[in-house]
């Protein structure tokens, strides 16, 4: 009988002891992070991003891209969530002809009151990363020739923070960083393509 209780006490033993180790896993501060963890909030909001030179799903205009003048077209923000400290905008391309993502143009530590970014401009303070064909600047649409038009992702994230991440920094970098502090994300989709 003795044998039976102390073997029921031990397993609640290990049972509490077991569960209160998942619960402080799982929510003090030293904890190891999730590194799967999306950068999208887990619910969306009313953050938006337009342009007036293309709708959402529209041709983008030529001026903006490598037969253009290949520079940036304006963008209006609105909506941003309370607590937004800063924007950071990924423009790539998923449909790149070498099977992976082409990064056009990586901004961030975009002032959270800013509500339009300008043609060939990029607002004060804002930091600007190293893009797929090695530049820290915008580089615009240009898919093979005889290519489907290909669709090219304007990305702004809405963050908790102000990034401590040097200029030139890789979109893998910038997504490293962003990673945990996104309050919304809108995305902003042109097409392009060349005959």
């Amino acid at each position: 009988m003795k044998r039976k209780v102390r073997s029921i006490v031990i397993s609640a033993i290990i049972i509490i002891v077991g569960a209160g180790t998942y619960v402080y896993l799982g929510t003090h501060p030293g904890a190891p992070s999730n590194a799967n963890v999306p950068l999208e909030p887990q619910t969306m909001g009313n953050l938006d991003l337009k342009s007036s030179t293309f709708r959402d799903g529209d041709p983008i205009p030529a001026k903006f891209t490598c037969d253009g003048d290949n520079v940036n077209p304006m963008l209006e923000i609105r909506n941003a969530p309370r607590g937004t400290r800063s924007f950071a905008l990924i423009v790539d391309d998923p449909d790149a002809s070498n099977g992976g993502v082409w990064d056009h143009w990586l901004l961030w530590n975009i002032d959270p009151k800013t509500q339009y970014i300008m043609e060939d401009n990029i607002p004060f303070g804002a930091v600007q990363g190293t893009n797929s064909f090695g530049k820290e600047r915008y580089g615009g649409p240009c898919p093979p020739r005889g290519n489907a038009p290909h669709r090219y992702m304007f990305k702004l994230y809405a963050l908790d923070t102000m990034l401590n991440l040097a200029q030139g920094a890789t979109k893998a970098e910038l997504e490293a960083a962003i990673r945990g502090h996104v309050l919304e994300q809108t995305t902003l989709m042109g097409k392009y393509g060349r005959k």
